[in-house]
């Protein structure tokens, strides 16, 4: 912690600000995880419609992750934070003041604004007011926001489920939304300066967003995501109902928080390790460990198993993301970094949005559990497809995939192999 010491008093002012925003602004929205299901539920809805709702977050976020990212970089970072922050405020408001099903999909959809927009500029807004020197060690230090708000969260809703009415429980994350809101406003951006020369066109924009696709080099670590994110797509839908129907002596708020722990431990014993054992072994860990996972809570009886699957899938989403994100930085250009981390990332955000709905619809033929094997399944697919198709040929996929070959597709390796002409 040394670093925060070398600090100038405004950049020190600054990040303490976003930090506590950030904390404030992911307790109040995991904070929901554990209760809006059973809400959903209490109010009538069969267990395809909360699927629905609570996939709408996702097509909320995917509809606004362009456009705000573009504000983000032309206009202002710390007005798309205030946007998140605003969001987070006011949504949860809405879930109790509008009760039917097509209004809450509307809200969640609204809701999931504040994420697209507060992850869109929070990072950025920290690599601007950080020293070039220190930016990766301060970002390190700034993103533990996230899984100390994701512990948090989840504990608190729970706790508050068990305590108070629906109208108290979704009061507070708009507290919280609130909090994260006024810290947000307070910090002080720096003017900067943004490039006037032509932008490209919408029809250039889809020619690039292909091209990335049509590239495997980025469109096997994209399929990966969408599978995964289906599947934690359906674990977000129907775990709290899952959970009281098997009648554990468990909060599912607890669940979260316990996965939130073990995502914590991950993502610290994970990024050195990557850089000496290479990414591919991890990315192929964390499928294993997100569908041990999901195959866990197929078979859970008991309040222990649900503590493992969350311990699993933890680690699993813990390792997976900054992994997945490694692997796109290696294999991408400085100039289209941003637009492969929202295209690939963006799988697993509609993975999520379809996990929810179009499975939901299953639960009355396979019940809870059998939605569970079919995200299991979908974890084996992803992993069957990293082993065999995450680079040039099923040979060098696999022992990429196993730690016992370098990436062909990484930039470093691709210059090696086929030279730059002078």
């Amino acid at each position: 912690m040394k670093i925060f010491s070398t600090l100038e008093r405004s950049q020190l002012r600054n990040l303490l600000f976003l930090f506590f925003s950030g904390l404030a602004f992911w307790t109040s929205l995991t904070s929901m995880l554990p209760t809006l299901p059973l809400y959903i539920e209490d109010l009538g809805a069969p267990p395809e419609q909360v699927g629905f709702v609570m996939g709408c977050f996702a097509i909320g976020l995917l509809l606004s992750r362009v456009w705000l990212g573009n504000l983000a970089d032309r206009r202002s970072r710390k007005i798309v934070v205030v946007i998140g922050t605003g969001v987070a405020a006011i949504a949860p408001l809405g879930y109790v003041f509008f009760q039917s099903i097509p209004w809450l999909m509307v809200t969640r959809a609204f809701h999931g604004i504040s994420i697209a927009a507060f992850t869109t500029a929070y990072s950025a807004l920290v690599v601007d007011i950080s020293p070039v020197k220190q930016r990766g060690e301060l970002l390190g230090y700034m993103s533990l926001a996230i899984p100390l708000g994701m512990a948090f969260g989840p504990a608190l809703g729970g706790f508050l489920q068990a305590s108070v009415d629906y109208k108290s429980l979704f009061f507070i994350p708009a507290v919280l939304g609130a909090i994260a809101f006024l810290l947000a406003i307070q910090v002080r951006e720096e003017q900067r300066f943004h490039s006037l020369g032509s932008h490209p066109d919408r029809e250039s924009q889809l020619s690039q967003l292909w091209r990335l696709l049509a590239s495997p080099r980025i469109r096997v670590p994209t399929i990966i995501l969408l599978l995964i994110g289906t599947g934690f797509g359906i674990l977000v839908s129907y775990l709290p109902g899952f959970m009281r129907d098997a009648a554990v002596d468990l909060n599912a708020g607890w669940y979260y928080s316990a996965a939130a722990i073990a995502s914590f431990v991950a993502r610290v014993m994970t990024g050195r390790a990557s850089d000496r054992y290479g990414r591919g072994l991890f990315v192929s860990l964390s499928l294993v460990s997100f569908g041990l996972s999901m195959f866990l809570l197929a078979i859970a009886y008991s309040s222990t198993a649900f503590v493992f699957s969350a311990i699993f899938e933890g680690i699993g989403v813990g390792t997976l993301m900054p992994m997945a994100i490694a692997v796109l930085s290696d294999r991408s250009l400085p100039n289209e970094r941003a637009i492969v981390y929202s295209l690939s990332i963006g799988g697993f955000d509609l993975g999520t949005a379809l996990g929810g709905p179009f499975l939901g619809s299953l639960v009355a033929l396979l019940t809870y559990r059998g939605l569970f094997l079919v995200a299991t399944s979908l974890s084996a697919i992803a992993l069957i497809i990293f082993l065999t198709q995450s680079s040039k040929d099923a040979r060098h996929s696999f022992r990429f995939a196993t730690g016992r070959g370098k990436d062909l597709y990484a930039l470093e390796a691709l210059e090696v192999l086929e030279p730059r002409s002078s």
